[in-house]
């Protein structure tokens, strides 16, 4: 990626809570209007990272940049401008019971950014338009389905009218009808050109909106590059094992496809052995697996494995 393209750049980041290491040196950078989905096991640190970028938690190393400013600046100015940078949705919908759609979203705009009421109220308007909600514009969160309220959690960060949107696992709590609804509003942002970083269990919305995968496991980039390459032609032997564990409804009812899990135990993160975290997973594991830990490396243009077995055979 050329100098001064990336929005965001993620350099070597640390993250430690206590002895427990979460983030360990995980770097990639994401160019203004592109769709980044981060994947891989619940605990991979995909979450942490994601609020890292946004700023609600510090790093012990390495460094983040958002919209060419460094995110952890001290002072309240450098915090608001991150603030007005980036807009994130949480798993959680986070929306105040007692006030309505309409004040959910016009209550930053109106006391943080200071816009009159009326024209809090038409942007309002406009958002709810973009995520198809007009009509609940006095509607109470509890009057909502799950999935309407996170269309309008996910409106009430448009109304600040963020460079970035960050999504963490936002359909982890919805049924699959409730899903679709969600995805359809994120698939329509990354039409209309919005720079999005989104944390999904979701493979098949990864595979159809992301233009960038990031497969991350025990706190690692282990593989990243485009995402139809990696879905097509994956280096690393969990980022293969996962993607062979993904259910396809449309072979399903033409072939019966057998899914494969991945065997063995995943690793503590406290004091981990040395070596390649997935060795002891892995069935061409060599003893230089258990010893050396693998660069990313470049196997393809924009692709990128951090396995042994990709060395031995370049």
């Amino acid at each position: 990626m050329p100098e001064g393209d990336a929005v965001v750049r993620v350099k070597d980041v640390i993250k430690e809570f206590g002895p427990l290491r979460v983030l360990d040196g995980v770097g990639f950078e994401v160019a203004r209007g592109q769709t980044v989905a981060i994947v891989g096991r619940s605990g991979s640190g995909k979450s942490t990272l994601l609020r890292c970028i946004a700023g609600l938690e510090s790093i012990q190393g390495g460094n983040i940049e958002v919209c060419g400013h460094a995110v952890g600046r001290p002072g309240s100015a450098a915090r608001a401008q991150l603030r007005r940078d980036v807009g994130m949705v949480f798993q959680s919908y986070n929306l105040f019971p007692h006030l309505t759609v309409e004040r959910n979203i016009t209550l930053a705009l109106t006391l943080v950014k200071k816009e009159a009421k009326a024209a809090a109220k038409q942007k309002a308007a406009e958002v709810l338009r973009l995520v198809g909600l007009t009509d609940k514009l006095l509607a109470y969160p509890e009057q909502l389905s799950g999935g309407q309220q996170q269309r309008v959690a996910i409106a009430r960060s448009l109304a600040l009218e963020p460079q970035i949107m960050l999504f963490d696992e936002v359909t982890s709590a919805l049924d699959p009808e409730l899903t679709a609804e969600v995805l359809a509003v994120m698939e329509d942002l990354a039409r209309r050109g919005m720079t999005m970083i989104t944390v999904t269990h979701e493979m098949g919305f990864a595979r159809r909106v992301a233009s960038l995968l990031v497969f991350m496991h025990q706190g690692k980039v282990w593989e990243i590059g485009p995402t139809a390459e990696l879905f097509a032609n994956p280096k690393h032997p969990y980022t293969q094992g996962l993607i062979r564990s993904i259910p396809r409804i449309d072979l399903a009812a033409t072939h019966k496809v057998r899914l494969e899990a991945i065997p063995g135990t995943v690793p503590k993160l406290i004091d981990p052995a040395p070596g390649c975290r997935f060795a002891g997973r892995c069935k061409f594991v060599m003893p230089a697996c258990r010893t050396a830990t693998p660069p990313l490396r470049q196997v393809a243009p924009g692709h990128k494995v951090a396995c042994i077995l990709e060395s031995v055979s370049a």
